[in-house]
């Protein structure tokens, strides 16, 4: 466990290194002056950027100016959006509540769905529903996010009228933002039309959530059938059945307990997977999210705030 950990924390190490030296070459790369790039700060004075050429050691060397990057960097100063003129922190807060909300929604949807199918198909292995199961989780995860958010839209917003398909919530509504989170802002706020604007973000949820989350749930059905069949195999599960335990029994009192505690071990893995799927359903959906913003800053050519992001 302590060297899975160390492993770990190497690998955290290396990534965060690795990205902080290409976000700080990126102000070199894009046109323009590094300065400016590096802060945004568009307007300001020849006395200004005097001042910020100081802070950031532009009269030192390169590795001077990378460790001034890394301490604006970790006191939480990214420079300012060169569109919105707002600090990059306050950009990223205001949309990062929404990213959360849809990718955590998205992975309790995969994991409800995903595991216990999973489960199934090991119980019937190498029989009709385990073959079905692995044929539909194959498809599901080829399946481009983009395509299907698109297709999804078509069918049950456009033809069918089911479901909202861009946006949050309705205009109709205003809830003031406490927390960020959408529906706990609702189940907070002293609207008297709360239930009926928790139903109208519920329907906004539900087309983003199940594009978010195929991808995830096919990949916990294949996690779940495979940590079951090792199950399966062990000798307390024999040993169990030798003793003349009932196969409902051996599976709901100690194969299915046994074989969660390995697929949760991957449940972090797919959630840095779902943020990667969430920025693209963002942009499909319109949906106020951290990956909208980001796509949006590179159409703007906001420097700074792809740089942040």
């Amino acid at each position: 466990m302590l060297i899975f950990t160390l492993r770990r924390l190497n690998l955290f190490i290396f990534t965060i290194l690795l990205l902080t030296i290409l976000s700080f070459s990126l102000s070199f790369l894009f046109p323009g002056e590094q300065l400016i790039n590096l802060t945004g700060q568009l307007n300001a004075s020849p006395e200004q950027l005097a001042i910020l050429a100081d802070e950031y050691k532009q009269q030192s060397g390169l590795i001077s100016q990378y460790f001034s990057y890394l301490s604006h960097l970790f006191n939480g100063e990214m420079g300012y959006s060169m569109t919105s003129h707002l600090p990059i922190s306050t950009e990223i807060l205001n949309r990062l509540p929404a990213t959360i909300e849809l990718t955590s929604v998205a992975l309790l949807v995969a994991m409800f769905f995903g595991i216990p199918i999973g489960f199934f198909a090991a119980i019937y292995h190498r029989k009709l529903p385990d073959n079905l199961i692995l044929t539909v989780a194959m498809l599901g995860y080829s399946i481009p996010v983009f395509w299907l958010g698109i297709l999804a839209i078509l069918v049950f917003s456009i033809q069918l009228g089911w479901f909202p398909s861009a946006g949050q919530i309705s205009l109709l509504f205003e809830i003031e933002p406490v927390t960020g989170l959408q529906l706990i802002d609702i189940l907070l706020s002293d609207s008297p039309y709360k239930w009926q604007a928790f139903q109208d973000a519920t329907r906004h949820l539900i087309l983003p959530v199940i594009v978010v989350a195929l991808a995830p749930a096919t990949i916990f059905m294949r996690l779940a059938r495979t940590a079951m069949l090792e199950v399966l195999d062990t000798h307390y599960i024999k040993a169990a059945n030798a003793k003349g335990l009932t196969f409902a029994q051996i599976i709901y009192r100690h194969a299915m307990r046994n074989a969660f505690i390995k697929v949760i071990r991957d449940v972090g893995l797919q959630f840095a997977n779902l943020i990667t799927i969430a920025m693209v359903t963002e942009v499909i959906f319109s949906w106020p999210g951290i990956g909208r913003w980001l796509i949006e800053s590179i159409y703007q050519r906001d420097y700074t705030a792809i740089q942040g992001g």
